[in-house]
């Protein structure tokens, strides 16, 4: 298998962390999965709903600082050099710069194989979930729903409103 990284860029509620786990149990080889939310909870409480770190709004809106900027580049640098040292890697990532925020990825991921998958679910759906998990701010899957998409370029995308994250997976696997 020549693929180092499999990268699931969606809405918050769309699937993406249902689809790495999925993905873990349907490939042959053993793969990491690595998420965004992996990185926010790993930040001091104190870059928690800050200027400097990371701020959900109640409306749902995230709104990047830039101290988290900084980590955030470095987290992407970290994940690519487990990758280049052979591990395969599951990233759960949502893009809120679109198109910047693949290129950051790309720049990081230089030199590995990598598939890009849009995962995409209808909002009301997304909303759905959103409300069912205690764990998400209202909104943000309404927010993110377009914008994560933006200018992104991808090798697969999948749709989670009708099919299960199981049947996504197969589907990035037969890609593969």
């Amino acid at each position: 298998m020549s693929t180092n990284v499999i990268l699931l860029n969606g809405a918050s509620s769309s699937g993406k962390s249902s689809i790495a786990r999925s993905l873990q149990t349907v490939l042959a080889e053993p793969w990491l999965t690595f998420g965004v939310d992996t990185l926010v909870d790993a930040l001091p409480r104190a870059m928690q709903d800050s200027d400097a770190g990371i701020e959900f709004a109640a409306d749902g809106r995230v709104t990047i600082g830039a101290a988290f900027r900084v980590l955030d580049v470095a987290w992407a640098t970290g994940i690519a050099a487990m990758a280049a040292a052979g591990a395969h890697i599951i990233v759960d990532e949502v893009f809120l710069g679109g198109a910047r925020s693949q290129e950051r990825w790309r720049k990081a991921l230089a030199g590995l194989e990598v598939v890009w998958v849009g995962v995409r679910c209808d909002v009301e759906e997304a909303n759905r979930r959103e409300l069912d998990r205690s764990d998400r701010t209202m909104g943000m899957a309404a927010t993110q729903a377009r914008m994560v998409h933006v200018g992104v370029t991808y090798d697969i995308e999948v749709d989670t409103t009708h099919a299960s994250s199981g049947d996504c997976a197969m589907e990035i696997a037969r890609f593969i």
